[in-house]
């Protein structure tokens, strides 16, 4: 089992991969906008770099990575284009949800390779199931699928009605089921992702009518979004909590976001003169200077809390001892933290492009929009430095930090 981090997490193998992708990226960035997907040879490329089976068990064909190992290749993928980070990302932790199914769905989802994609969304509702043998006959319709152009799977949850009454949880509360539905059995929704940013990940809303759904790929919905129910699965990777995951998992695309910001002012600031103001280039005004070291360090102080935390919570497992509620909240926190990070060191650098910064084609109005709207997302909202606080406070949090 492995018990320690590595050393160097960008020497890591698929870290390296990832980072040769980046400038692969680039040439597909138009491609990925115009169709809102990601171009069937650009998956293959990334299932060629491993980034599709990051996170599955070596007994099943996969890497075990560690956390900050499959954050920084989120990270980097992002960097190179938002779009692709954000599916990567959610690939991820949709696989880490089927980990906790009945042994014989595990090994249908996984029977063609541990790089099987999967779509969908992990919060709770959005269809209805009736009992049948062997299973549930599911209807719905789920928002955010997230690659489901380029999966094989769809991640959705549910409730079932027996009669006309729906189960419910023994305190009376609503209780939800999740369902990995094939991707042929799903409708898209045309039309439904709409957005300014992000338009290649292709989160169109989806559809199931009346499909069949065996019990081997059905599991309790614990958690909102989630709780770690993969921990039968040997490793101190499989064994640590949600917080370690969900939130770093986004928090990681907007920080790979805004390092292509920066970068895009830099590379903006060598070669532009603005005009109406005393000759040279941009990057001769001190305050471009002041905006990009400013950037620059509000980034990596966000980046380097996350990475801590989710180092200290590894330490805690790796040394056998249980996770303190303080230290879940701290590492969630981190996770918010960071994203707020890139949100400023980004707004920083496209106020200092100057009229670039809105022309659609430039690469830093890109980042702008693709960093804003994953900083809109449930995952690292503001209303999660509440719940960590009130923890702090000797206060319950509420049931969506445990």
């Amino acid at each position: 089992m492995d018990t320690t981090l590595p050393a160097d997490i960008d020497a890591q193998p698929v870290v390296r991969a990832a980072a040769a992708l980046q400038p692969v990226l680039r040439t597909y960035h138009d491609e990925i906008e115009r169709e809102q997907r990601l171009p069937s040879a650009l998956v293959a490329e990334l299932r060629a770099a491993g980034c599709y089976r990051m996170v599955i068990p070596r007994a099943l064909g996969g890497f075990e990575a560690d956390p900050l190992t499959y954050l920084r290749v989120v990270e980097v993928l992002a960097e190179g284009a938002g779009s692709v980070g954000w599916n990567i990302a959610n690939n991820s932790i949709g696989q880490l949800v089927t980990l906790g199914l009945p042994d014989d769905g595990v090994e249908e989802i996984y029977a063609k390779g541990a790089d099987t994609v999967l779509a969908g969304t992990a919060v709770p509702g959005g269809g209805q199931a009736v009992p049948v043998e062997g299973g549930y006959r599911v209807s719905g319709r789920w928002q955010f699928g997230s690659g489901c152009q380029e999966a094989a799977w769809m991640l959705g949850s549910f409730q079932i009605l027996d009669g006309d009454q729906m189960r419910r949880r023994p305190d009376g509360g609503p209780l939800f089921f999740r369902g990995i539905f094939a991707r042929a059995e799903a409708e898209i929704v045309p039309g439904s992702w709409d957005v300014a940013g992000l338009r290649g990940t292709g989160s169109f809303d989806w559809t199931v009518a009346d499909v069949f759904l065996p019990e081997r790929r059905v599991m309790p919905h614990t958690g909102i979004p989630l709780e770690n129910q993969w921990n039968r699965w040997p490793g101190t990777t499989y064994a640590l909590p949600v917080q370690c995951w969900v939130g770093p998992h986004h928090s990681a695309v907007i920080t790979g976001i805004a390092r292509a910001g920066i970068d895009a002012l830099i590379e903006l600031a060598g070669g532009k003169t603005p005009r109406g103001r005393p000759v040279g280039l941009l990057c001769e005004n001190p305050q471009v200077q002041d905006a990009v070291g400013r950037a620059d360090a509000i980034l990596n102080a966000g980046r380097a809390y996350r990475s801590a935390m989710i180092a200290e919570l590894w330490a805690t497992i790796a040394s056998g001892k249980e996770t303190t509620l303080e230290q879940r909240a701290r590492c969630r926190l981190a996770s918010n933290y960071a994203g707020d990070s890139a949100r400023q060191a980004m707004d920083l650098v496209y106020r200092h492009g100057g009229s670039t910064s809105f022309q659609r084609q430039s690469r830093l109005a890109e980042c702008w929009r693709d960093l804003h709207v994953v900083g809109q997302t449930v995952t690292i909202a503001p209303e999660w430095y509440p719940i960590g606080g009130r923890v702090y406070l000797g206060m319950d949090p509420g049931s969506r930090l445990r």
